[in-house]
C-alpha cells in the first residue's frame, strides 16, 4: 500500500483547486493531476456522503460492476451483493493509494468563502471565460478563504473544481405554519442526517420501545423505517410510521419478470426510444412514434413490481409511469425483508399527500388525522444548492439555478455565466461514479486546450434543450437525471475529446449490450 502522505503545506498561488474530497473530488484530482491540484475537504476521511452521511444498514443501489473506475476494479467485482458503505470507502481510499491521490488532499480544510478576482466583467462574456478553451492563462481568477483550526486563510487559484456535492451537510426543512412546527411537539424531533452520525447502539437506543414517524419515502427514508423496524424487533417493541406525500416505484432487484433490468435502459438500442437533448426533427418524431413502446416498456416493468410486491394492499402503488421515476433517478431498491417487517406489523404507511403538520402527540395530517409519536425523523433530503451560495460571491451567487430552478450545467459541468469554475456530481445518473469520471476526463482536455466551447448563448441553449427533454419525459425533470439518454450524454463528451463515441467491438454488441465504465477506458 501507498504511504498516505497528505499535503501539509497550500502555496499562496496554485493553478488548481478541487473543492470536496469525494468520488468527484478523487476523480478529479487523478485527472488533473499534472497541475499539482489542492484538494480541500473539510473532514478527516475521503468519501464524502459513503463516509459521513449514511446508515449503518446503507448499501450502494448498484452492482458493483457497474459502480467502478474504469481503471480501478472492485477486488471482488463478481460479488452478486451490493456494496456495503464501508466497502464503499474502502474501494475509494484504494483508489487513492494506487494513483497516490493523497499527497493532493488538505484533510480538516473547509472552504468558507470565495471571492472572484477577475474585474467587473465577471462572466458575461461571448465566450466561456473570455476564450471558451484552455481557461489556464497564468493568472489567478479566484480566492478561496479556507479555515482550518478556527483560522480563515485564503489561497488565490485560477481554476476551481466544485466537488462538494448534493447530499449532506444542510438538511431540507418543512416549513410550517406557526403553532403547527416541531415547537409544539413534545417529543423528539431528528433529520436524517443527524440520525448518521449516531453509532449502531445509539441509534438502537433511540428508537427501541419508541412510536416513531419517518417523513419521507425515499431511499433515505426506507432505509431508516426498515432499521427502526429492526431496533423494534421483540417485547416491547412499537410499530414505525411511514408518511409519504409522493409515492415513487421501489424495485427488490435488478430482474424484471427474470430478464436482466439493464436490457430495458442500458444499451443502445434500448435508449433510442427516449427523449434527449439537441435530437433534431426526425428523432423528435421517432420518439413520438415510440412513445407506444416506451408505455409498454413501462407498464411492463410496473406489472412485475405489482405482482412481486405488496403495493396493492399497502396503497403504495405510484399513478404515475415507472419511466418517470427511472428518468428522474429517484427508483430506490429496498433492502432485504422490507415488506416482511411491514406484514408484521412493524413498518406502517401514512399516505400524506394533502400535507402534514405536529400536534402535541405526534403529527396530524391534512384530513385531520392524527398519528401518534414520540420520535419524528425527517427524512426530507438536502439542498446542495444552498452549499454553493453559501460561499460563492455576487453576482454568481444569484446564478446558481435557472427559472427551472435547476443548475444550468454544459456538459454537467460548465455554469455559462461563471467563469473558470466547474461543478462536477450535480448531474445524477444510475451511475454518478461514471457521470463524474468521464467528466472529469473532459474537463482535463479542456484544460489542456483539446476542446473549444460554443458560445456562452450555445451553451445557454443547449441547456435549456436539456431541460426540456427530461421535462417531456417526467415531471421530476428537475432532478437534472440523464439516466434515460446517458449513452448520449457520453457520446457528447468523448467526441469533444476527439475519441470513439462507438465502444463496443461489434454491431451487435454496440446496439444490444450494456455500456459501464468499462467501455470508457483511456486507451480506447
Amino acid at each position: 500500500m501507498a504511504q498516505r502522505a497528505t499535503r501539509e503545506v497550500v502555496p499562496a498561488s496554485s493553478r488548481v483547486a478541487i473543492i470536496g474530497g469525494g468520488i468527484s473530488g478523487l476523480a478529479a484530482a487523478k485527472q488533473m493531476a499534472a497541475y499539482d491540484p489542492v484538494v480541500f475537504e473539510a473532514t478527516p476521511s475521503v468519501g464524502g456522503v459513503w463516509k459521513h452521511c449514511v446508515y449503518r444498514t446503507t448499501r450502494l443501489q448498484t452492482p458493483r460492476p457497474d459502480y467502478e473506475f474504469s481503471d480501478y476494479s472492485w477486488p471482488n467485482r463478481d460479488d452478486p451483493t451490493f456494496p456495503t458503505h464501508a466497502e464503499i470507502v474502502d474501494y475509494l481510499e484504494g483508489y487513492a493509494d494506487e494513483f497516490d491521490l493523497w499527497r493532493y488532499i488538505s484533510f480538516g480544510s473547509k472552504v468558507v468563502d470565495i471571492k472572484y478576482l477577475g474585474g467587473p466583467q465577471a462572466g458575461f462574456t461571448e465566450l466561456w471565460s473570455g476564450t471558451g478553451k484552455a481557461p489556464l492563462q497564468g493568472r489567478p481568477m479566484w480566492e478561496v478563504g479556507v479555515a482550518t483550526g478556527g483560522v480563515v486563510q485564503y489561497y488565490k487559484f485560477e481554476f476551481i473544481v466544485m466537488c462538494a456535492g448534493k447530499y449532506g451537510d444542510v438538511p431540507r426543512m418543512p416549513v410550517f405554519p406557526a403553532g403547527k412546527g416541531p415547537e409544539v411537539f413534545k417529543g423528539q424531533v431528528m433529520h436524517s442526517l443527524d440520525y448518521c452520525k449516531l453509532s449502531e447502539e445509539e441509534s438502537v437506543e433511540l428508537m427501541r420501545g419508541k412510536k416513531v414517524v419517518v417523513v419521507g419515502y425515499k431511499k433515505s427514508a426506507i432505509d431508516l423505517a426498515n432499521e427502526c423496524a429492526q431496533a423494534n424487533q421483540g417485547e416491547g417493541g412499537q410499530a414505525c410510521t411511514m408518511l409519504v406525500r409522493t409515492l415513487h416505484w421501489v424495485v427488490p432487484s435488478y430482474s424484471i419478470w427474470g430478464l436482466p433490468f439493464f436490457i430495458f435502459f442500458s444499451t443502445r438500442f434500448s435508449q433510442l426510444i427516449y427523449e434527449r437533448p439537441n435530437q433534431g426533427f426526425f428523432r423528435f418524431l421517432l420518439c413520438l412514434l415510440l412513445s407506444p413502446l416506451r408505455a409498454a416498456v413501462s407498464k411492463f416493468i410496473e406489472s412485475y413490481l405489482s405482482w412481486k410486491l405488496p403495493l396493492g394492499k399497502y396503497g403504495l402503488t405510484p399513478d404515475h409511469p415507472f419511466v418517470e421515476d427511472y428518468a428522474s433517478c429517484q427508483m430506490a431498491i429496498l433492502p432485504d425483508g422490507f415488506f416482511d417487517m411491514a406484514d408484521r406489523g412493524l413498518v406502517r404507511f401514512q399516505r400524506a399527500s394533502g400535507g402534514w403538520s405536529f400536534c402535541e402527540d405526534g403529527v396530524v395530517l391534512a384530513d385531520g388525522t392524527k398519528v401518534e409519536a414520540d420520535l419524528v425523523f425527517l427524512a426530507t433530503g438536502f439542498e446542495g444548492k444552498d452549499k454553493l451560495r453559501a460561499v460563492l460571491p455576487d453576482p454568481f451567487r444569484s446564478l446558481v439555478v435557472n427559472k427551472s430552478s435547476m443548475m444550468p450545467l454544459y456538459r454537467g459541468t460548465i455554469h455559462p455565466l461563471i467563469p473558470n469554475m466547474v461543478f462536477v456530481g450535480y448531474v445524477e445518473s444510475v451511475s454518478n461514479l461514471h457521470t463524474s469520471e468521464l467528466r472529469c476526463r473532459w474537463l482535463s482536455g479542456l484544460l489542456e486546450g483539446r476542446i473549444e466551447l460554443p458560445s456562452v448563448k450555445d451553451m445557454t441553449a443547449h441547456v435549456e434543450d436539456e431541460v426540456e427533454a427530461m421535462r417531456r419525459t417526467t415531471r421530476f425533470y428537475r432532478r437534472h437525471c440523464i439516466s434515460t439518454y446517458s449513452i448520449h450524454d457520453s457520446d457528447g463528451m468523448c467526441a469533444d475529446l476527439g475519441a470513439a463515441t462507438r465502444r463496443k467491438a461489434n454491431w451487435i454488441a454496440e446496439l444490444f449490450a450494456p455500456y459501464n465504465n468499462k467501455d470508457y477506458q483511456e486507451d480506447q
